[in-house]
């Protein structure tokens, strides 16, 4: 009678502690759990340009539905999102224009940048409509400047964030290559300017990666899963030379789905 007496006390009191712990766990769990306040910086890549779709009211920022932060937000419901990406934005553009809605509740953040700071859109220029000389001759001194100067730039923009949003979460994504090499294309850029444009985003990607690492961020990697899926394979999630020229060498609302999605989510 008396160890039966024990054992319910005992039951009693384990079963006290379990519920509380339960019950401790659970509110855990819920706070992480809590929608994020999410605010998406950056540029075209991350604006949507060349997804289609695009919000009437971001007008020349051309902001798409169908790109990875929209897609994102669509599918965990945040708390808050603030999209604030825009066509042709270099770092400068992001400091001086993007960072509004960042405060100190801003628990998540997204940007892709840099690309345009390096001269993307003159270096594709450049080689579409010039020698093969002329374009490798651009290329390295895109290459250059990721490698002198895009660094502080970087600096300022992340220094930037971490000030506005001291909490926050922040996922850096970088830019897929833009050609399968040894792929399917009969024209266009020469196999030797195709690898240098590869090379010149490997660079760009390297770093950026190395400057978020430094400010504690994380940093996305999209050549991978957009492998398979450059221009000049038989399922290019990039646009070539297209009209409306500004989609050109973007990606398409698959790349933003299938390349960049994934990714942010990975890391977010």
């Amino acid at each position: 009678m008396k160890l039966s007496r024990f054992a319910a006390v005992m039951s009693a009191t384990l079963l006290t502690a379990a519920l509380a712990f339960t019950g401790t766990g659970a509110a855990h769990s819920a706070e992480l759990a809590a929608a994020p306040n999410y605010v998406a910086l950056g540029d075209s890549y991350s604006s949507g340009v060349g997804a289609g779709s695009y919000d009437s009211g971001s007008g020349a920022c051309k902001r798409s539905i169908k790109s990875y932060p929209a897609l994102w937000a669509a599918a965990h419901a945040p708390a808050s999102f603030s999209f604030t990406a825009c066509s042709g934005a270099r770092t400068g553009d992001v400091v001086a224009g993007q960072l509004g809605p960042l405060n100190s509740a801003t628990s998540l953040v997204s940007i892709s940048i840099g690309g345009n700071d390096a001269g993307f859109a003159d270096v594709m220029t450049t080689c579409v409509f010039n020698s093969e000389s002329t374009c490798l001759q651009r290329v390295e001194q895109a290459r250059a400047y990721v490698a002198t100067t895009l660094p502080g730039k970087l600096d300022e923009v992340y220094s930037a964030i971490a000030s506005k949003a001291p909490a926050a979460h922040v996922v850096v994504l970088g830019y897929p290559r833009l050609y399968k090499l040894n792929g399917s294309c009969i024209a266009g850029l020469s196999e030797r300017e195709r690898a240098a444009l590869n090379a010149a985003s490997d660079d760009l990607n390297a770093a950026i990666a190395k400057r978020a690492a430094d400010h504690g961020f994380t940093f996305g990697d999209v050549t991978t899963t957009f492998a398979g899926h450059e221009i000049c394979s038989n399922d290019s999630w990039i646009h070539s030379v297209t009209w409306p020229v500004e989609n050109s060498y973007h990606p398409k609302a698959a790349g933003q789905s299938g390349g960049y999605l994934p990714v942010f989510a990975s890391a977010a």
